[in-house]
């Protein structure tokens, strides 16, 4: 099946732009400077932790057999407390409507969970990092056709769309708020 034509496909062409703004405001923090780690953590939190407990709320771990497995809140909110730096306040207010969207949401924090992985090779050895850490590759893949299974209909794909984008929106707004470009 080519990649036109898959959920996969469908979700990366129609986020892409928002993930390109995502990537261009979580790439000013230099990720070697103590102060700019932990600021770039507490944007992925402002983000990352409402998002999370809303997919839990929506149902998550009916639709995705292995979600309480890929869930790193906690691992989130460790880092932070190490660093010695809150956890942000939650702000969101998110929300998902159906089995596509729970699906939408779950792609961008599995998409997150790759980036982080590529990213914890810069973060210093003494630094905390187990929410970058990714020790489940393989649950991409599974993802994947997972979404292909149940984003069948027009309407599947374009509700899962949304909700990406969506979440796409918050990660950059959390970016924003937390890593100026002073």
């Amino acid at each position: 099946m080519s990649s036109a034509f898959s959920a996969r496909g469908a979700l990366r062409a129609a986020t892409a732009a928002h993930h390109e703004r995502v990537d261009a405001v979580f790439s000013r923090a230099d990720l070697t400077n103590r102060v700019d780690y932990a600021r770039f953590l507490q944007a992925q939190a402002g983000a990352y932790l409402p998002v999370e407990a809303a997919l839990a709320r929506a149902g998550a771990a009916r639709i995705v057999p292995d979600w309480e497995t890929r869930r790193r809140a906690s691992r989130l909110t460790a880092d932070l407390a190490a660093l010695g730096v809150a956890v942000p306040e939650d702000e969101a207010d998110v929300g998902f409507d159906d089995d596509a969207a729970v699906l939408g949401g779950v792609y961008v924090l599995e998409g997150s969970r790759l980036g982080g992985a590529m990213l914890a090779r810069d973060v210093p050895a003494d630094f905390p990092k187990s929410f970058l850490a990714s020790d489940q590759v393989a649950t991409w893949r599974d993802l994947l056709d997972l979404l292909q299974y149940r984003l069948i209909s027009p309407g599947e794909r374009s509700s899962a769309v949304e909700s990406a984008s969506r979440v796409f929106m918050l990660f950059e707004s959390s970016g924003q708020r937390y890593l100026r470009a002073d």
